[in-house]
C-alpha cells in the first residue's frame, strides 16, 4: 500500500497531524493506522477532558488571564526544574493556536464546572469530553480524505540511510502482515505504559500492582522500532504521568473518572496506617500527579484516602462509591487496617491541627504543627462521622521515555542527524519537555502543538519531493 503520508496512531496528536496535512491546498494521499477497533479508537485522548492554554485576556471558555510566564512556572515547578525551557515555552506559546485549530475542525468547548480541580482559568474543557474531541477529529479527517485503517498495528519500521522505506503492519482482522510505503511517516502511537512486561522491567515487581488509566493499545512497538533503528532515545523509563486512582478500577481504560480528588482534603495512610506525605502541599491540579508515584513506593502499592463528612461537597466524587463507616475502628475493619494504629494516627493528626479559616480554593491557613510530616494547608480535624475512604493504587497514564525531536517534530538519530522523513508527536516525544511530574492538561497541549507541526512539515517535505 502506497501513500504520501502515513500517520501511526489514532489519538489527539495523530489526528491533529493527519488533519493538518490533509488541510493543505495540495491534496495528498494520507493513511492513518489505528491499532484499536473503531469502538476503542482515540488512544488515551478518549479519556481526557481539557487542554491547558495560555491566554492574555478572558475567552469564551477561559476566565481572567494565564500568561506564558505563569504557565511555564507551573511546568517548571512540577518538573522540579527538570524541563527544557525552550521547548516548554515553544509549546505554551502555541497553545492559543491549538485551541483555534480544534474549534475550526469541529471540537466544541464549554466553561469548566464546579469540582474540576479549579481549572476554569487555565484549561479549556471539551464539551462531551475526550470522546467528543476524538469523534470530531475523526469526522474532520475522513471529510478531508484521510483513509482510516482500524485494527492495523504498526510492528516495525524499515529504515535505510535515515529514510523510512516501509512500515510493517499487522492487519488484525485478516490476520496478515502488510507493508505500507510512504514518503513521510508521522509516529504518534503513544508511550509503552500498556506493555506490562516493559513496565515491570523498569519498575520491578511493583509494576504488577499498577493500573493503566488509559488505552490497552499503547504497547510501545514504535518506540522499540525507533530504538532498534538508532533513534535518539530520551527520558527515564520509570518516569511518566502517574496518578493515585481508585484501587477498584479495572486494569485498563478506567479513564479520568477513576482519579480520586479528595486527597488534599483529608489524610492518606499506607498499609501500616501511617501518613507518608504532605497532603496539602499545593493546589491539587499542580500536585495530583505526584501521588501515583508516592503510592507506588509504599508497601504493596496501596494507600487509603480518608476524610469525614465536613468536606464531601468540596470535591468531585470518583467512579466508585466511597467506603463509609460511623467510627474510625469500623472504617479500619472495612479496609483491613489495624484499628489501633489508624486510631493513633488520626488522633495525633487531630491534636496537631491549627485551626484557621478553611477555604479549599486558596492556599488557606489551616495546617498542622508538631507532626513528623506536617500538612501545610486545608488541615481539618477528622472527627465528624460518617468517615469516608477511597483505596488508592498507582494509575499510569503515559510514560515519558521517548524520542528526541526538533521544533519541526522531526526525529533525531543517535548520531545527531535527523531522519529524513520521520516525524513524531504526542506521548512518544513528550519527554522532550516532561521529565517528571505533570500539570493537568499539558499532555494534550504537547500533542496538539506537535501533531499540527508534524502534519504541516510532513506536507512540506512531500510537496518538495513531488
Amino acid at each position: 500500500m502506497e501513500f504520501d503520508v502515513a500517520v501511526i496512531g489514532g489519538g489527539n496528536a495523530a489526528l491533529c497531524a493527519a488533519i493538518a496535512t490533509a488541510s493543505q491546498k495540495t491534496k495528498l494521499k494520507i493513511a492513518l493506522l489505528e491499532s484499536s477497533p473503531k469502538e476503542w479508537r482515540g488512544g488515551n485522548s478518549q479519556h481526557t477532558r481539557n487542554l491547558r492554554s495560555m491566554h492574555d485576556a478572558p475567552t469564551d471558555v477561559l476566565v481572567k488571564t494565564y500568561s506564558e510566564d505563569e504557565f511555564f512556572e507551573d511546568v517548571f515547578k512540577v518538573t522540579k526544574g527538570q524541563t527544557n525551557e525552550e521547548y516548554a515555552r515553544f509549546v505554551i506559546s502555541h497553545t492559543p493556536k491549538a485551541v483555534e485549530f480544534a474549534k475550526k475542525h469541529g471540537v466544541r468547548f464549554q466553561p469548566s464546572m464546579r469540582g474540576t480541580l479549579h481549572l476554569g482559568r487555565t484549561n479549556a474543557f471539551f464539551l462531551g469530553g475526550g470522546k467528543s474531541l476524538i469523534n470530531a477529529y475523526f469526522n474532520a479527517a475522513i471529510n478531508l480524505g484521510v483513509e482510516i485503517f482500524y485494527e492495523f498495528e504498526a510492528l516495525d519500521l524499515i529504515i535505510d540511510k535515515g529514510i523510512c522505506k516501509e512500515i510493517l503492519v499487522f492487519d488484525k482482522k485478516q490476520k496478515r502482515e502488510v507493508k505500507f510505503k510512504s514518503k513521510a511517516v508521522i509516529i504518534a502511537s503513544g508511550g509503552f505504559e500498556s506493555n506490562l512486561e516493559w513496565l515491570e522491567k523498569a519498575w520491578g515487581e511493583k509494576a504488577r500492582n499498577f493500573i493503566i488509566r488509559g488505552t490497552r493499545f499503547n504497547q510501545g512497538k514504535m518506540l522499540k522500532a525507533l530504538q532498534k533503528n538508532r533513534a535518539q532515545i530520551i527520558g527515564d523509563p520509570t518516569q511518566g504521568h502517574m496518578v493515585a486512582i481508585d484501587a477498584r478500577t479495572p486494569k485498563y481504560d478506567g479513564g479520568i473518572a477513576s482519579r480520586v480528588d479528595c486527597v488534599s482534603l483529608g489524610i492518606v495512610v499506607n498499609k501500616k496506617a501511617q501518613r507518608f506525605y504532605d497532603e496539602g502541599e499545593d493546589f491539587w491540579p499542580k500536585r495530583y500527579a505526584i501521588w501515583g508515584r508516592l503510592v507506588a513506593n509504599e508497601e504493596d502499592q496501596i494507600a487509603y484516602s480518608i476524610t469525614d463528612s465536613k468536606v464531601q461537597k468540596c470535591y468531585m466524587p470518583s467512579l466508585f462509591e466511597p467506603i463509609v463507616a460511623n467510627s474510625i475502628e469500623e472504617l479500619a475493619f472495612k479496609i483491613n487496617l489495624d484499628p489501633k494504629a489508624l486510631k493513633i494516627t488520626i488522633d495525633e493528626y487531630n491534636q496537631s491541627v491549627v485551626e484557621g479559616e478553611f477555604d479549599h480554593t486558596i492556599l488557606d491557613n489551616c495546617h498542622t504543627q508538631g507532626l513528623k510530616i506536617e500538612k501545610t494547608h486545608w488541615a481539618l480535624k477528622i472527627d465528624t462521622p460518617p468517615f469516608y475512604c477511597y483505596p488508592l493504587r498507582p494509575g499510569v497514564t503515559f510514560t515519558y521515555m521517548g524520542v528526541k525531536v526538533d521544533k519541526n517534530a522531526r526525529v533525531y538519530q543517535e548520531n545527531g542527524e535527523l531522519f529524513k522523513n520521520i516525524f513524531a508527536a504526542g506521548e512518544i516525544m513528550a519527554g522532550n519537555i516532561l521529565t517528571q511530574g505533570y500539570v493537568a492538561g499539558f499532555g494534550m497541549s504537547i500533542g496538539s502543538v506537535f501533531g499540527r507541526l508534524a502534519g504541516e512539515n510532513a506536507f512540506e517535505l512531500v510537496k518538495d519531493m513531488k
